[in-house]
């Protein structure tokens, strides 16, 4: 499993975390896209548009590898702004390829782009 050296483990001042630590013994955790209903709390709102910014910063429009990126956080954003890179694609495997689908996030997320907001 690849680590992404230097990407955030977790939304700083809360225990939102975006990446994992080891590899999960039973088994990875497979990608499925969530269901984001208006009502979700302002805090998790905030914790995709941080994901997402550092998703942006770390890997720009390029495609990248799934490794340690938790899969329960990365699943919010699945199938939306952030989409398999490769056909077949394996949601299972964390050498998946996946990449930033930078018009839907731009929409979904505009101060994602804008700049540093990890205050």
């Amino acid at each position: 499993m690849l680590k992404h050296r230097g990407f955030p483990s977790r939304m700083p001042g809360s225990d939102f975390q975006f990446t994992i630590r080891r590899a999960n013994p039973k088994g990875v955790t497979p990608l499925v896209r969530r269901e984001r209903y208006r009502d979700r709390k302002a805090v998790d709102r905030r914790a995709d548009a941080l994901f997402m910014q550092a998703l942006w910063e770390q890997f720009g429009d390029e495609p990248f590898e799934r490794g340690n990126l938790d899969a329960g956080r990365l699943s919010w954003l699945f199938g939306r702004e952030v989409v398999a890179a490769e056909d077949p694609f394996d949601p299972a495997s964390y050498e998946a390829l996946l990449v930033i689908d930078v018009a839907v996030a731009r929409a979904s997320f505009p101060d994602a782009f804008d700049g540093d907001d990890w205050e």
